[in-house]
């Protein structure tokens, strides 16, 4: 078996326990919707997190054999697998809206693997590690702010999900980096590029948990999964001097692909009729809110008896 078979195959089945673990994620935010980064009380949260840690030591080793533009989008086939899973084990059934979006994803990722061309091993040096360090901590933290200010469960929840996406995908770039070349750097070196890829890790966990309260699972897991190796690949062919085959043709086709990947993802996020989450609250929802109360007044029309309608209206002045 060739190297970038081998990568391919250990992508797959990283790809499957991963979408394992964030089935097991959302049932425990929906159980735990006080406790939305690390209810460490629950059992099946540190299941999840054992399958997460599989899924990461398996994409490792994808990384050690293949390149970040072919193993960063087999990793968006974890939201594809995770339809079969979660109708198996959880009961929820798909539409014909995510097997669609499913088949364009699995088309779109073929696509992109039949046009990667391989490159040389490289590592990033210190300075380009600093400045992917850091940009990559100022971007997280931007989003994670931001999202604290957003009422909207939905809203929020994406943009948690895109700052684990973003963290898992540098993480990946830092994997790839240690993979490659683990003697470039001395000690210390190795060391912070470790330190850099648990805390990378550990937040895009933690973020990732957290994106699934009040927002089920699809779209959490459909926005890392686009946002994880767009990251890592844009960085790829950045720094590491991977691309893809057949020069400006091979890239516009490759956009093409991506482009029908990013199309079967949002169809798998635009699902209508899917089951709402257990214990679901939303601020948005309709019904009285904060600054709002409620009327009784007569039904216009002739009744036969007196009737009443509840309806919402804004309070003037306060309480």
């Amino acid at each position: 078996m060739s190297a970038l078979a081998l990568s391919v195959l250990l992508s797959l089945v990283s790809a499957v326990v991963y979408a394992s673990g964030a089935i097991l994620q959302e049932r425990v935010a929906t159980a735990t919707p006080d406790r939305p980064y690390a209810p460490l009380h629950h059992g099946v949260w540190w299941a999840a997190v054992a399958m997460n840690g599989l899924g990461a030591l398996l994409h490792v080793a994808a990384l050690a054999y293949g390149p970040l533009t072919v193993v960063q989008p087999l990793g968006a086939l974890t939201i594809v697998f995770a339809l079969p899973l979660a109708a198996l084990f959880v009961r929820r059934g798909a539409g014909r809206a995510a097997w669609r979006g499913a088949a364009l994803t699995t088309v779109g990722l073929a696509g992109l693997l039949a046009l990667t061309g391989s490159a040389d091993g490289h590592a990033l040096d210190v300075l380009e590690r600093l400045v992917v360090a850091a940009a990559t901590f100022a971007g997280v933290g931007l989003l994670f702010v931001t999202a604290q200010f957003v009422h909207r469960a939905a809203v929020r929840s994406l943009l948690l999900a895109g700052a684990a996406g973003v963290a898992f995908g540098i993480a990946s770039v830092f994997t790839k980096t240690a993979a490659v070349d683990w003697n470039v750097y001395g000690v210390a070196g190795r060391l912070s590029g470790v330190l850099v890829v648990v805390v990378l890790a550990t937040l895009g966990l933690l973020l990732s948990q957290a994106s699934y309260r009040g927002a089920g699972l699809t779209a959490p897991l459909a926005a890392v999964t686009v946002v994880n190796p767009v990251v890592a690949a844009a960085v790829g062919i950045a720094l590491f001097g991977e691309g893809f085959r057949y020069g400006l043709l091979g890239a516009a086709l490759a956009l093409g692909a991506g482009a029908l990947t990013v199309g079967g993802l949002i169809l798998l996020t635009s699902e209508p009729g899917g089951p709402e989450p257990a214990g679901y609250s939303d601020v948005d929802a309709a019904g009285p809110q904060i600054g709002e109360g409620v009327d009784v007044a007569p039904v216009a029309g002739p009744r036969a008896h007196l009737e009443v309608e509840m309806r919402s209206r804004a309070v003037a002045g306060g309480s």
